[in-house]
């Protein structure tokens, strides 16, 4: 592959600006595309086949008359001293409700709490309802702006007026942080490359690739059923390692350039061998990625197909159109055309070989340092025992300033917690039982189900036309993703007999099941991705031991990050630091999601750490000259690349919404981990104590394994022969 890639390293500083153009070209024609066909996704999580979507293919069948479109509440509070069913109050929200139906033909229906007897106990709070002919996801924005602005009618006669519901009022904001992210990352460019123009180049490098693949994924929405957050888990992606395959494949070319290479040559030589590890890199994170479908979850597995769509385009742009756009720039990016402000601060010279005191501190105390750093992740990978996992509701993903957060805080306030979980109970019947006999059962089961502990109300049962099924509305006295609302959910069904079938759905139970489904999952996903991650390490290293360490590594690395997450998000503990609404389960999909993206970018750090290491001591058989010299070299570029990936990652933990807060969290302290202190100090600190057996690798097996030459060594040795033969 190496050849290959260096003859497509060549043929792209020939045609550079047919490359760059061309580029420039398939991001405008998919531009043009993506206008005129708009976005299509949407925020529905569920799974198929859990027991609350049987339940809710049951009442659908039962109840077909109840299909309606999105419905939005409209949450009243009056003000001191007034109650809502005042003939004022009553007179401004009737009013403000029919304006909404009045101008907007997409709106079915309209009630207010008077009508729908809902006021709480002192009648100061309430909530009407707006019904929409369309579902959530075709809701349009022209009503969406028709309700709030109505809404104001009533805040302006002095009731507080909220909405929640099932269409969005609060959307995602994303763009000053993750702004800032870049401008960190085009900083710590700057100060390894000792250049700013150099530092420009990965990002523009990775804006292209980035552009391509959202367009793309914008596109693939018209035609594919997407959730929001697979477009922002591929952008969080796409310019993290967009940025760093672009930094190692530059690094290497100025070293070419440094020895005296062509660009033509240095360019050719930097994509055949350090674009062999960015694109052998960007497979192991697309693999880890497209895992995601093991787990059987749609949702998820479409969030890494998104995902894996930004990574490959990265890959491709990084080796066509970032060697294209170095042989534009040619010697004017070279170490010696290097900034003398950043030489000087950063104290580079062209014939000092770089700093290596980290690596010189760990392999003189190798066990010290390996047990000081296992004991901190140890400690910190503690709360990850009792972790708890759910999906986000306005109470726990909602800011405080939002009106959906607002609305269900007053929701909670005058009627429970509870009233945030209701649960639907559809009671099957068996078709054998005469009318006394259902009626009897039912009463039983009814009252079994208020005898529950924490149950709050039990609405009597409610038959479909046909007489076999029944509702039943359960109220808890805890909140959606409390523990107690969980072994409701679960008590009720057990409830079942051979007469009566009790199924629960409902928001709650819907959620309750997701997180099962993937906490359930997530066993077998690790066991996966660890097992590929040691089979692809003695592929690429030809050691028995040095993937055994590095897959022991990265299941600390894992380990620490959610048990950081799960410190701060569920604890409670620093969530006004990092700007969460408050304490809440972790995010069910988080960790499958955190160990698909961690698993490729930890071995990417361990191949580009550790290949220079191999390297040197295939040469010197020195054991300590090679974890020194990978130190050294590669050192440097994984600092770098580690520090531009937290801060992509950062721009992304400092938004608004929870759910991708929590992502970002996870992405940022997972690459802290695993980039400084397991590969950086762990790492080296392991392989010294080692010594020689690092390198073991049983001769029969070394014979029957395919050699993988990431690093382009053939290619190398082929260009030497060249140079003394010349």
């Amino acid at each position: 592959m190496a050849k290959l890639l260096y003859r497509l390293g060549k043929w792209a500083v020939n045609y550079k600006k047919s490359v760059v153009f061309g580029a420039l070209a398939l991001l405008i024609a998919l531009a043009i595309v993506t206008v005129s066909l708009g976005t299509a996704f949407n925020e529905d999580l569920s799974i198929p086949n859990t027991p609350a979507e049987e339940a809710n293919d049951l009442l659908r069948d039962a109840f077909p008359d109840s299909e309606a479109g999105a419905q939005v509440q409209v949450v009243f509070k009056a003000s001191d001293g007034e109650a809502l069913d005042s003939e004022a109050s009553n007179k401004v929200i009737t009013d403000m409700l029919n304006s909404i139906q009045e101008d907007d033909s997409d709106v079915v229906s309209v009630a207010t709490p008077v009508q729908l007897q809902n006021l709480n106990e002192d009648k100061t709070v309430g909530y009407g309802t707006v019904t929409f002919k369309d579902e959530a996801a075709e809701v349009t924005q022209e009503s969406i702006d028709n309700v709030t602005e109505k809404v104001e009618e009533a805040r302006d006669a002095g009731i507080q007026t909220e909405l929640t519901g099932d269409v969005e009022f609060s959307g995602m904001h994303l763009g000053a942080g993750e702004i800032v992210g870049i401008i960190v990352a085009f900083l710590v460019l700057a100060v390894t490359f000792t250049s700013f123009l150099a530092a420009g180049m990965p990002i523009l490098s990775a804006l292209i690739g980035l552009g391509i693949s959202l367009l793309t994924i914008v596109i693939g929405s018209n035609f594919f059923e997407m959730q929001n957050v697979s477009l922002t888990l591929a952008a969080m992606l796409g310019i993290a390692v967009g940025i760093d395959y672009a930094l190692f494949i530059m690094t290497r070319f100025r070293q070419q350039l440094a020895e005296g290479n062509s660009v033509k040559e240095s360019v050719a030589i930097a994509i055949g061998t350090s674009g062999s590890a960015v694109v052998f890199a960007g497979l192991t994170v697309i693999i880890g990625l497209l895992g995601l479908a093991v787990t059987g979850i749609p949702f998820l597995t479409v969030m890494g197909v998104a995902a894996s769509i930004s990574i490959l385009l990265s890959v491709i742009v990084s080796i066509t159109v970032l060697p294209a756009i170095l042989g534009m720039l040619g010697h004017r990016i070279a170490p010696s055309k290097g900034n003398r402000l950043l030489k000087k601060i950063t104290r580079t010279t062209e014939s000092k070989p770089g700093s290596n005191k980290w690596g010189k501190f760990v392999t003189r105390r190798p066990l010290l340092v390996t047990l000081l750093a296992v004991a901190i992740l140890l400690v910190i990978a503690i709360p990850f025992t009792h972790m708890n996992l759910g999906l986000p509701d306005d109470g726990t993903a909602k800011q405080e300033d939002t009106t959906e957060r607002k609305a269900y805080d007053i929701l909670a306030d005058a009627y429970g917690e509870g009233f945030h979980s209701t649960l639907v109970v559809a009671a099957k019947i068996d078709d054998d039982e005469n009318i006394e006999e259902v009626q009897q059962d039912l009463q039983g089961v009814s009252q079994d189900i208020s005898e529950l502990d924490d149950v709050k109300t039990v609405t009597p049962a409610m038959p479909n036309e046909a007489g076999d099924v029944f509702i039943i509305s359960v109220t808890p006295e805890t909140g959606p993703n409390d523990q107690e609302t969980k072994d409701i959910v679960n008590e009720i069904r057990n409830l079942s007999n051979e007469d009566m079938e009790l199924l629960v759905t409902g928001t709650a139970a819907v959620n309750i099941d997701i997180a099962q489904k993937l906490n359930d999952a997530l066993p077998i996903f690790a066991l996966l991705i660890v097992g590929l991650a040691y089979v692809l390490l003695v592929l690429v290293f030809r050691s028995i031991l040095l993937p055994l360490k590095a897959v022991l590594g990265f299941l600390l690395s894992i380990g620490a990050t959610l048990g950081f997450v799960t410190f701060v998000v569920q604890d409670g503990n620093m969530i006004n630091l990092f700007g969460f609404p408050g304490e809440s389960p972790i995010l069910a999909f988080l960790p499958i999601i955190a160990i698909g993206i961690l698993f490729g970018l930890a071995m990417d750090y361990e191949v580009f750490l550790v290949s220079r290491m191999r390297e040197v001591y295939s040469q010197t058989r020195d054991p300590k000259e090679a974890i020194l010299a990978g130190m050294r070299d590669s050192g440097k570029v994984v600092v770098a690349a580690g520090l531009i990936m937290m801060s992509v990652f950062v721009g992304f933990m400092v938004t608004p919404d929870a759910m991708i807060k929590s992502i970002g969290m996870a992405l940022t302290f997972g690459v802290l981990f695993d980039a400084f202190v397991v590969r950086m100090t762990i790492v080296p600190a392991v392989m010294s104590i080692m010594g020689n057996a690092a390198w073991y690798m049983p001769k029969w097996l070394d014979k029957i394994l395919p050699n993988i030459d990431i690093e382009g060594e053939a290619l190398l040795h082929d260009k030497e022969k060249e140079r003394k033969t010349s």
